[in-house]
């Protein structure tokens, strides 16, 4: 599979990269070899091969649901740069 210099460009274009000439070829030098080196795998026999999800054999890691006292809200506060009795004041980020 070979990655073009439009695409590199398109993706740049989305990730919303500013990327040189010299910085768009050698990204798609990179990329190429990336894609070329997993276009072998595509090669490899995995018939009989068990789909795993993962490394270890964990079957339902979770603990048992239960109600336990919970930090006091004051002392929860305390600790924050700015808060106003109920929450964490924080600077507002949307409109």
């Amino acid at each position: 599979m070979k990655i073009t210099r439009d695409e590199v460009r398109h993706v740049a274009k989305l990730a919303r990269l500013d990327l040189s000439g010299a910085e768009v070829d050698r990204m798609t030098g990179q990329l190429n070899v990336i894609l070329n080196y997993v276009a072998k795998l595509d090669e490899l026999d995995t018939d009989g091969v068990a789909v795993t999800t993962h490394t270890q054999q964990v079957v339902n890691a979770f603990r048992d649901d239960e109600v336990r006292p919970s930090l006091p809200r004051k002392q929860a506060l305390a600790n924050g740069p700015e808060q106003n009795g109920e929450s964490f004041v924080v600077p507002r980020v949307i409109g």
